[in-house]
């Protein structure tokens, strides 16, 4: 069943949003720095302060620069990643594809985005079977290689969907600080954190969330009420 929905484009984080890694991230992080002879328990506060960034930016900032260092670091850690998938370590957020499928019955396009590159986000997708769960998906690479906390990815959905024609329709969800910055500075009218990822609700406030939900599932009647209020 559709609706005259007025925010009609959902730009949801992949991830600790709608799909539970149970800490994958900092496994992945730690076998690829060990696989580069790097100590990861100097640069793990980093990592966990950043999720939600381009991978590759993470690895630029902790090897100062260094390029190569970082796109060997950044390879070791998508390969590593994958290797946690294929073994079956990654599921969805409990009824999050359910949600999605509301979202899209009530006339609202779904896309997908994430921090990692886009060979590990199709194994994501194929592990779920979420290959036509929706219409598009994002990495950092499909918006010109900026990832959060830049808009880049959003205001590439909101450019590439035509689903809506005002930032403001736009609805934004995410586990972390870098989600609510990316969300608030594409102009987004809800920027919704969600509690089943990387950072707390105090942390997701401080970056902008208009709304912190426990989870993703949440969301369809959050924007209900938000429509309701401003129609």
């Amino acid at each position: 069943m559709t609706t005259t929905a007025q925010h009609k484009l959902v730009v949801l984080d992949m991830a600790g949003t709608t799909v539970a890694d149970d800490g994958l991230v900092e496994q992945a992080f730690t076998a690829a720095a060990t696989r580069l002879g790097e100590d990861p328990a100097t640069m793990i506060d980093h990592v966990r302060a950043t999720m939600g960034e381009s991978k590759i930016s993470v690895f630029r900032h902790l090897f100062g620069g260094d390029e190569q260092r970082a796109r060997q670091a950044n390879l070791a850690f998508e390969s590593a990643y994958a290797e946690l998938v294929a073994a079956g370590r990654i599921a969805p957020v409990p009824g999050a594809a359910e949600t999605i499928a509301r979202l899209q019955e009530q006339g609202r396009t779904v896309v997908l985005t994430t921090g990692f590159a886009r060979p590990t986000q199709d194994a994501i997708l194929d592990a779920l079977g979420w290959r036509d769960l929706v219409p598009l998906t994002l990495c950092p690479a499909d918006a010109g290689g900026r990832g959060r906390p830049y808009p880049d990815m959003v205001l590439a959905a909101f450019l590439r969907t035509g689903a809506v024609d005002d930032v403001r329709r736009i609805v934004v969800a995410g586990d972390t600080s870098y989600d609510m910055l990316s969300g608030v500075r594409s102009g987004a009218g809800i920027v919704a954190g969600v509690l089943t990822g990387a950072h707390d609700e105090t942390a997701l406030t401080a970056h902008g969330a208009t709304r912190v939900l426990p989870s993703v599932a949440g969301l369809p009647a959050l924007i209900g009420e938000y429509e309701e209020r401003t129609a």
